[in-house]
């Protein structure tokens, strides 16, 4: 691995490492994200609060993550990427420590404002960092690996700490010390790799709170929204609900089961990723948004059959149709962005996402404590069945209009090569 380059007088990492170097901070901090809900539930037996409590919990850390999206975001397009990682490294590692030593529900509530805090400082950087690092020959490879490696990420932290559930009850004392010592030595790695974006002036007029998209993504940006909020609900459901619903309504015993059950979502939503990749941006969209729907109706018919069989099956197809979706419209969007307003656009669409994220899954919770858990799961679930059929739509139309406009299929590979010479396509 070639790691020759030098930068500012001193010793860099070269391109391709530097790539693998933001991967893995990408899937540590998703990891990070996702490690806390296996242990929601003993929280609730050691500190007695309620499953509105819990979507609450999920909520700020929600909070915390918007408003940095909102503020810091876009910073890296005028610090660089370099500082800003390193400052999100950080204050993970902080939030982890926090983790580490809570005694109460108060202080999970501190620890995921700070882990949003963090989570949202690194999101659009990592995405816009994954775009300037990616192979020249395969720039596709950036906005894939972004979706990839949130997949992974979030898959990895669930399961693993699922399993710890199993084996301890008191998992929380060994992943939150391994989880600081990582976010800090990550830390130190990261300022090795090179600035490739040239520092510009504006940085303390971009942390005035906004959600702005240039003229020259909107388009595309806007035809992305129904297809990211369908996947992200979704995602809201298992990581909030998830083991609530497989111990209290399918009445599975096994105590990782939770856990891995927001791993299996998220390990299919990978793999969806993977298979984006085989089609062009839109086709992939509108397969996802397909699965997405396939998917929600099989989650569905799970918890009124009482099948842990079919809760897989739909939770497979549903991580599949996040994939899909989630991977097309990063790369549909990534194409249409110039390079200095690339964070700035990956920090809208993350805005977009982890406010579908959060805001179900918290009406959720405070609907449950008058219909219950399950009445609550029946509605959520037909929500994103209405979202997706309406992403589905929308995809397939605008499928049916790239292909009017365009004159050609846009589902062959030959043409899709052949338009994205000329449209700037990447992908």
């Amino acid at each position: 691995m070639n790691v020759v380059s030098h930068l500012d007088n001193g010793r860099r990492l070269g391109r391709r490492a530097s790539f693998v170097l933001l991967v893995c901070a990408n899937v540590l901090m998703m990891a990070n994200a996702s490690a806390p809900s296996p242990i929601y539930p003993l929280y609730r037996e050691r500190w007695g609060y309620s499953v509105t409590m819990l979507t609450v919990i999920f909520a700020v850390y929600v909070a915390g993550l918007l408003g940095a999206l909102l503020t810091v975001g876009s910073l890296s397009d005028h610090l660089g990427r370099r500082p800003v990682l390193v400052a999100a490294l950080l204050v993970a590692a902080a939030s982890t420590a926090i983790f580490w030593t809570a005694d109460g529900v108060g202080a999970l509530e501190v620890a995921r404002v700070v882990q949003g805090l963090a989570t949202g400082t690194a999101t659009g950087a990592l995405a816009a960092g994954l775009v300037d690092f990616a192979p020249e020959k395969r720039p596709q490879l950036g906005p894939t690996m972004t979706a990839v490696g949130t997949s992974a990420g979030l898959a990895i932290g669930a399961g693993v700490v699922g399993l710890l559930v199993q084996v301890s009850t008191h998992p929380d004392a060994y992943v939150f010390p391994f989880l600081t010592m990582a976010f800090v030595s990550l830390a130190v790695v990261v300022l090795a790799i090179p600035e490739r974006h040239t520092r510009r002036i504006g940085g303390l007029a971009s942390l005035r709170p906004r959600v702005r998209v240039p003229g020259e993504a909107r388009p595309e940006f806007l035809a992305s929204v129904p297809s990211i909020v369908a996947g992200w609900s979704v995602t809201g459901l298992f990581l909030a609900l998830a083991p609530s619903l497989v111990t209290t309504v399918l009445h599975v015993g096994f105590g990782a089961a939770g856990g891995l059950s927001i791993a299996v979502l998220f390990l299919a939503n990978s793999a969806g990723s993977g298979w984006a990749l085989r089609h062009p941006p839109r086709v992939a969209t509108s397969l996802g948004a397909a699965c997405l729907t396939v998917g929600s109706a099989g989650l569905a018919a799970a918890l009124l059959l009482t099948s842990v069989v079919v809760f897989v099956i739909g939770s497979v197809v549903a991580g599949l149709g996040v994939g899909l979706t989630f991977t097309g419209t990063l790369r549909v969007i990534s194409a249409a962005t110039s390079a200095k307003a690339r964070s700035e656009v990956f920090s809208a669409a993350y805005v977009v996402s982890y406010t579908a994220l959060s805001v179900p899954a918290l009406a959720a919770g405070l609907l449950a404590r008058w219909w219950g858990l399950e009445a609550t799961a029946y509605l959520y679930i037909g929500f994103v069945t209405v979202l997706s059929v309406i992403a589905a739509v929308h995809a397939g139309r605008a499928q049916a209009h790239r292909r009017t406009h365009d004159g050609r299929p846009a589902t062959s590979a030959a043409g899709s090569r052949r338009h994205a010479r000329h449209a700037r396509n990447p992908c």
